[in-house]
């Protein structure tokens, strides 16, 4: 077996209003396997996107112990989760969140030039993920003059750019259409063995949850016994 790259234990997240307390995670423990594909399927309001939120270090756990890679995020002040965030995850969306004022490259360039990367090595970077990603001739477009599976696998590449260790895709392919959806599922499904990165994807898709390497469901905030 594998190390384990992201270990959840006894985790739980809870929102108080002025009328209730929603318990939106309740003792979740989870292990996914460094290099592996996994999937978080589950009911609309289950707490899905709350837990990847979590594991990205966008919110915090309300109890329990949250370790990913060296990082025990249940200890970390912000600046340590900036670091994180930074260096360790990338993310991906349902939407793109391409900024559209820049192009392709420098939409995808911009975190590794942050991250203190010369502007001459962040776009070599992202020249050569984008040519991985099937979008080298489409480079100096904007976003505006992409197709919806190209703003996609521009967002990818944007996520890839730092190299991290874990990537966090939140439906990432719920606003394609059938056909780009099924290219994205493919492209993603390719990040473990092709860039050394572990998956952790959000999904209503039965068939993209079907072929990865783990399989999790939530239902009212707990994972279910396989």
């Amino acid at each position: 077996m594998s190390e384990a790259i992201i270990v959840c234990e006894d985790l739980s997240k809870t929102f108080k209003t002025d009328a209730e307390e929603l318990h939106i995670l309740r003792s979740v423990d989870l292990t996914v396997e460094a290099g592996s594909t996994a999937s978080i399927t589950g009911p609309s309001g289950c707490g899905k996107t709350t837990l990847l939120s979590i594991l990205g270090g966008l919110d915090s756990p309300g109890g329990g112990r949250v370790r990913v890679g060296p990082w025990n995020l249940h200890e970390l002040g912000e600046d340590g989760l900036s670091e994180y965030r930074s260096s360790f995850v990338g993310f991906v969306f349902q939407f793109h969140y391409l900024l559209k004022d820049f192009t392709a490259l420098e939409n995808v360039a911009l975190p590794a030039y942050m991250r203190g990367l010369s502007r001459a090595e962040a776009f070599d970077r992202a020249a050569a993920l984008l040519a991985d990603l099937g979008l080298g001739d489409r480079k100096n477009q904007y976003p505006g003059k992409l197709s919806g599976g190209e703003r996609q696998r521009a967002a990818i590449a944007r996520a890839l750019v730092n190299r991290p260790s874990v990537i966090l895709a939140d439906e990432p392919t719920g606003n394609l259409d059938e056909a780009n959806a099924r290219a994205v599922e493919d492209l993603l499904l390719g990040l473990a063995p092709g860039y050394g990165a572990t998956l952790v994807v959000v999904t209503h898709d039965a068939r993209f949850a079907s072929r990865t390497d783990q399989r999790f469901r939530l239902t009212e905030g707990e994972i279910e016994a396989p």
